[in-house]
């Protein structure tokens, strides 16, 4: 198990500016899970993006009750995109788009887990709460990078950092990442 701190998911208290929402986006990537070469083709396209108090909300309800408050109010909410992964595509709950100093940063999260990778190995352990997707994209340069966790637990940390512990022993990163 890993854990990592998604940067852009903070709260308003140290000064991320939101992208105004705009037009329907699509992104491909080249997903890869570090130190296997096991790669596949991701799309992510978002058809609105969620506002500041949308983000707010969100992280009150992790605050409250971790993943599962998360996962309840995200499933309320509509779609506001896909995910397509193994020719499998799952509904985006939650899409916002911010600048961090030069970086343009793009944050999508599910409500249900996108894949548990290793998770049909006999030895695999329990999928109990990992129940949120989350992809981050960092669009700074062209062709822009990321890294993702399809199925995670989802907590606050630190200066509402959000943690995520990875159902995945090992990283997947996202490469070639461009805007269709």
């Amino acid at each position: 198990m890993r854990r990592r701190v998604m940067i852009a998911l903070l709260a308003n208290a140290i000064g991320l500016a939101a992208v105004p929402a705009s037009a329907a986006e699509t992104f491909t990537a080249t997903a890869t899970v570090k130190g296997t070469g096991r790669s596949a083709t991701l799309t992510v396209t978002v058809q609105k993006f969620s506002s500041d108090a949308d983000r707010d909300a969100l992280i009150a309800a992790l605050k409250k009750g971790g993943g599962a408050a998360a996962r309840e109010l995200l499933a309320k909410k509509p779609d506001v995109g896909s995910v397509l992964l193994g020719g499998k595509a799952t509904p985006i709950k939650y899409a916002h788009d911010e600048r961090i100093g030069p970086h343009r940063v793009t944050t999508v999260v599910t409500a249900v887990p996108i894949h548990f990778i290793g998770g049909d190995l006999p030895n695999a352990k329990l999928k109990v709460g990992y129940n949120l997707g989350v992809i981050q994209i960092d669009l700074s340069s062209t062709p822009g990078a990321g890294a993702a966790a399809p199925a995670a637990k989802v907590a606050v940390g630190k200066e509402d950092a959000i943690i995520i512990e990875d159902y995945g022993a090992e990283e997947i990163v996202l490469s070639n990442v461009v805007k269709k």
